[in-house]
Formats: C-alpha cells, sequence, structure tokens
C-alpha cells in the first residue's frame, strides 16, 4: 500500500516544475498512465469482489421477477377458472329457478282448475239438493192440500147429506177419487 502512495506522490508533480501549465484540456501522459493504473486495479477489485455479488443479486431479482410473473399468470387462470365455474353454477341456478317457477305455475294452474271443479260440483250438488227439497216440499204441500181436500168435501159432503158416514170409509173414498185425478187437472 505503501508503495502505491508513493507511486501517487511521484507522480504528482506539480504544473509548474513539468513545464506544463494547469489546463485542464491539455493532456498530461503521467496523470493519464495513472488514471489508467487506477481504474485497472479498481476494476480488478471490484471485478473480484463486487460484480459477482452484484450479478448474483440481479440474478435473484430476476428469477424472482420471474417467478413472480408465472405466479401471477397461473392465479390468472385460476381466477379464470373459477369465475367460469361461478358462472356455471350461476346459470344453473338460474335455470333451477326458471323450472321451479314453471313448475309453481304449473301446479298453481292445476289447483285452480281443480278448485274451480270442485266448485262446480259442489254447485251442481247444492242445486240437486236444492232441487230435491223443493220437490219433496212440494209433494209435503199437495199431501197436505189433499188432506184439506178430504176434510172439506167431508165436511160439505156430511151437511148435504147429513148423514155421518164414518170417518175412515169417507177418507178412503175421496182419497182414491182424488188419486184417480191426473196432477195436472188437480191444478185447474
Amino acid at each position: 500500500m505503501n508503495v502505491f502512495f508513493a507511486l501517487l506522490q511521484a507522480a504528482q508533480v506539480a504544473p509548474e516544475e513539468s513545464g506544463q501549465s494547469g489546463d485542464l484540456l491539455t493532456p498530461n501522459g503521467g496523470l493519464m498512465f495513472w488514471t489508467l493504473v487506477t481504474f485497472i486495479v479498481l476494476f480488478a477489485v471490484l471485478a473480484r469482489l463486487v460484480f459477482p455479488k452484484i450479478t448474483e443479486a440481479v440474478e435473484a431479482r430476476e428469477k424472482a421477477l420471474e417467478d413472480a410473473i408465472e405466479g401471477a399468470k397461473r392465479d390468472r387462470e385460476a381466477a379464470a377458472q373459477a369465475l367460469a365455474h361461478q358462472q356455471r353454477q350461476i346459470e344453473a341456478a338460474r335455470n333451477e329457478a326458471q323450472r321451479i317457477i314453471a313448475d309453481s305455475r304449473q301446479t298453481g294452474d292445476k289447483v285452480r282448475a281443480q278448485m274451480i271443479e270442485e266448485t262446480r260440483q259442489q254447485q251442481q250438488q247444492m242445486l240437486e239438493t236444492a232441487r230435491r227439497e223443493i220437490e219433496q216440499e212440494k209433494d209435503r204441500a199437495i199431501a197436505e192440500m189433499r188432506r184439506e181436500a178430504i176434510d172439506l168435501a167431508i165436511a160439505g159432503a156430511s151437511k148435504v147429506i147429513e148423514k155421518n158416514l164414518d170417518d175412515q170409509s169417507n177418507r178412503q173414498i175421496v182419497e182414491s177419487f182424488l188419486s184417480s185425478i191426473p196432477v195436472g187437472e188437480k191444478n185447474r
């Protein structure tokens, strides 16, 4: 190291002693030699100690970047696959919902038609029941009118004859007479 400093001091010749002026643009052979030596020594030290570490760090950084890019590509592909899977699931759910709605409409239409049919049947049964009841009431009314007519006929006949026949035989005679008369003629 002392040799280096000694050479450096010897190379430093004052510009006045060497006979050259202190102009920076003027070439100086001694200065150029030592600058070149310093550069070569420094380059050798850097090439041996620093450049391998710098190269190693750059290569590690480059590998890390490549790994990150590959990871990003894999992640992008996985995200695209997940998105496609989600879209298929959404479409399947949408189709299922449409099917359920269609089934519900069909079921609703069937239930409505069934309820309408049941209501019609109940209405028909109610009408038939009402007709039967009306017919029964009509028959009862006719029977009641016959009894009253028989009673009136007997009362009228007993006053005319003034002979009292027994009620049972009189009733049988009048009932047989009235039953022989058609219904249409009774209303006249």
